[in-house]
């Protein structure tokens, strides 16, 4: 092995070259073939079955997200003015290349049913904007007497009306968003203001948050780690070097991605971060034992200690790497898209920032020298001496650190208890941003911005859902739907148009707006309509052969909590539908989020599990002893339940972003554990005194897993600034999950090495 470092560390420049030649092929992929994912449906697995027969009724009925355009005029909106730039706006909207001219309604585009001396007319509110007062009156008295309308496109306090612009997933671009923006600020006025949300826009605002925070993250996580970097190696050749690594790593990382067609996700922002704060590890303990190296041989010369650097620490370093990457692979359960390749590439990431780091960093002393460092004794070594003590007292009081562990254990438990998984997009950004003080705009005088759509299936039979007793069924589940929960602002269906026609062929008496008792009336009120009307808006309700019925709630609250309350309360319906030999299925972009949150807790569970049991294996593996095996993983387990514990507690969600906690956790924690181990095996070999070899180990891996500590934590704690709540909360949760990986190591496991005689004969 050592013929074959001579002969590498006698090209260094010509490793310095390749990497650099590499590096910048990947950074024109990575700029001419880099995008952002901003449909959130990419998210999700396309072959899950729930998500299979979404696309199948999002077909059926034409589902699709909405962008939500909301006109407020405190005056109140029947006016000439407020009615004007409603029908301006509406018909800007159908003229857009991405949006269908039937997928937009608006009071200006919407039907009006009434009763006429004939029997029924379907007709528009207006085309042309009323002028004068009288007129004004009667359009108001319109909309006030159509439960269709008003509540659900005219607020009740008549100040705001909405058009709702229907586009498929496909065609939403970061062009077309800038273009709806810039359309909507073209008509407001001083009385005039103009909100627009919806599922888009949503999707809009994180594809221009994501890479804007990830360029704001990345120079100040990279300033800081270092300058802490800096002050712990005490070389600005040394930090610079150890700096390269993470930069060659992360750009390898991102040009991977766009040479295999992979987009940016929101949560792939993170991975700069991430490399960044744990790539620099292995320069750390590579410098580390450098230090100690040179301190003890001063006159060595470049040659004599990187060869002595590799030798000693390319097994620890490779053996850490390994641990880690597991970590992220492990991710790979997962079937949410966004996690699976934020774990493959992390891992990717952190194995090239062990390659760079065994490569780069002994290739740059070659080139630019060793740092200074000045020759101590040993035995006058302050930090040795502090080590020393420290060992000394964790191992007095061993049965504390046992105690204490096991009580941490039992708390964390019970606030795993608490935890609950949100699948809102919202919750995403900030409470006061604009997307969320828009979108609650809306909620408060709407139905609400997110849709839970039921699909009831007759199952072949033709004309069941005209059906009276079937249709009073489904408007009795809308009732108790809408008056149970506070979050359900407003449920829509075919039971809407065949109540409404109902009052109209009878005078506009309240009495009537019902479901008629005879199957012929609703049979002939519907042709009436088909005649009269627009047929196409019933096949938003209904299908062809009126066998399959689709019935929207909307919720003013697009988390699972707010979306599991709902399906509750029609659970409740399923056996009396099931007796009338109907069958329940959702669909919609509400119900895909929460069936993302269950995906989401199974990979979780999935990836917590795995990877534990690959790294218990991998340390049995690597130092050929079971029992090492388990008593290296002990800091992590109870870091991940720690982990958990606050989140339940602080009421803390487990999101797409916290879901990456228990990976990063295992995969980064678990590095102290192999440093430490590796060490204490090295020092039992050439010690019989247990005391000293544990003293030694602490003087030795302590001091350099305290350095990676620190640098990690630290670099995390930059997620702070971020943008979205979920990042900083990931943040501090990693930060604290690395201290108590930290802390556990030398405390409750070295308890555990000591005690149990690996590496020594029983006494």
């Amino acid at each position: 092995m050592e013929n074959l470092l001579s002969k590498f560390l006698k090209v260094p420049w010509l490793i310095l070259g390749i990497t650099i030649i590499i590096s910048a092929f990947l950074f024109m992929q990575m700029k001419e073939n880099s995008e952002m994912e901003t449909n959130l449906d990419k998210y999700m697995p396309q072959d899950h079955p729930a998500f299979v027969y979404s696309d199948q009724a999002e077909e059926w009925f034409g589902i699709n997200d909405g962008i939500i355009v909301a006109i407020e005029n405190e005056n109140g909106i029947f006016n000439s003015q407020t009615l004007d730039t409603l029908k301006q706006l509406t018909k800007r909207l159908q003229k857009m290349e991405e949006i269908e001219k039937a997928d937009v309604t608006s009071l200006y585009t919407a039907d009006n049913i009434v009763g006429t001396e004939n029997g029924m007319d379907v007709k528009a509110f207006y085309k042309r904007v009323p002028k004068s007062d009288e007129k004004l009156q009667t359009l108001r008295e319109s909309v006030k007497n159509n439960e269709m309308i008003f509540g659900r496109l005219v607020s009740y306090n008549e100040n705001v009306t909405v058009i709702i612009a229907e586009i498929k997933d496909d065609v939403f671009t970061q062009e077309f968003y800038e273009e709806i923006l810039s359309l909507i600020s073209a008509y407001e006025t001083n009385d005039i203001k103009i909100h627009v949300a919806g599922r888009p826009i949503v999707e809009g605002t994180m594809a221009l948050l994501g890479p804007a925070d990830m360029k704001k993250m990345v120079p100040i996580v990279l300033l800081v780690i270092t300058l802490v970097l800096f002050v712990m190696l005490r070389s600005v050749k040394s930090t610079l070097l150890t700096m390269s690594v993470v930069f060659f790593s992360t750009l390898w990382v991102f040009g991977l991605m766009a040479l295999t067609g992979i987009p940016i996700y929101a949560v792939s922002t993170m991975i700069p971060v991430m490399l960044i704060a744990i790539g620099v590890a292995d320069g750390i303990h590579l410098y580390s034992h450098l230090q100690l190296f040179l301190r003890k041989n001063p006159l060595a010369t470049k040659k004599d200690a990187s060869i002595d650097m590799i030798k000693n620490m390319w097994k620890p370093v490779a053996m850490t790497s390994i641990t880690t990457a597991i970590g992220f692979v492990s991710l790979l359960t997962s079937q949410v898209y966004p996690i699976k390749y934020f774990g493959i590439f992390t891992a990717f990431g952190v194995l090239m920032a062990m390659v760079f780091s065994l490569v780069i960093i002994p290739a740059g002393l070659m080139i630019f020298g060793l740092p200074k460092v000045k020759a101590v004794k040993e035995s006058d070594n302050f930090e040795n001496n502090v080590a020393f003590g420290f060992a000394a007292k964790i191992l007095k009081r061993g049965s504390i650190s046992i105690i204490a562990t096991a009580v941490i254990i039992v708390v964390s438990i019970v606030g795993m208890q608490k935890i609950w998984i949100n699948s809102s997009f919202l919750d995403k950004f900030e409470k006061e941003s604009d997307i969320v003080l828009t979108d609650q705009f809306i909620n408060s005088h709407f139905g609400g911005t997110t849709n839970v759509n039921l699909v009831l299936d007759a199952q072949g039979k033709k004309d069941a859902f005209k059906n009276p007793q079937i249709l009073k069924l489904v408007h009795k589940m809308q009732n108790k739907v809408e008056n149970d929960l506070e979050v359900v602002g407003n449920s829509f269906t075919l039971t809407d148009y065949v109540n409404r026609m109902n009052k109209v062929m009878n005078a506009d008496k309240e009495e009537f707006n019902v479901i008629p008792d005879s199957r012929n009336m609703i049979a002939q009120y519907l042709l009436l309509y088909e005649m009269s009307g627009d047929p196409e808006n019933l096949n938003k309700v209904v299908d062809y052969d009126y066998e399959k019925l689709n019935v929207t709630f909307q919720l003013k609250s697009d988390n699972s909590k707010a979306i599991n309350s709902v399906l509750d309360v029609i659970h409740e319906f399923e056996d009396d539908f099931e007796k009338q030999g109907i069958t329940m299925k959702y669909a919609g972009s509400g119900y895909k989020g929460l069936v993302f949150t269950d995906l989401i807790l199974e990979g979780q569970i999935m990836s917590l599990v795995l990877s534990l049991f690959i790294v218990i294996i991998l340390l049995s593996l690597m130092f050929k002893n079971i029992k090492i095996g388990l008593i290296g993983a002990i800091p992590i387990i109870v870091t991940s339940l720690i982990s958990f514990g606050i989140m339940g507690f602080l009421n803390i969600p487990l999101s797409t972003t916290s879901a990456l906690l228990s990976s990063i956790a295992i995969g980064i924690g678990i590095d102290y554990a192999v440093h430490f181990i590796e060490q204490y095996r090295n020092n039992a070999l050439k010690h019989d005194n247990k005391l000293l070899v544990a003293q030694k180990t602490m003087a030795h891996s302590g001091r350099a897993i305290s350095y990676n500590a620190i640098v990690v934590i630290t670099g995390f704690l930059v997620l702070l600034f971020s943008v979205f709540p979920p990042n900083r909360e990931l943040g501090a949760l990693v930060s604290l999950n690395m201290f108590t990986s930290f802390l556990g190591t030398v405390t409750v496991m070295l308890v555990l090495l000591y005690g149990s005689n690996v590496y020594f004969k029983k006494e």
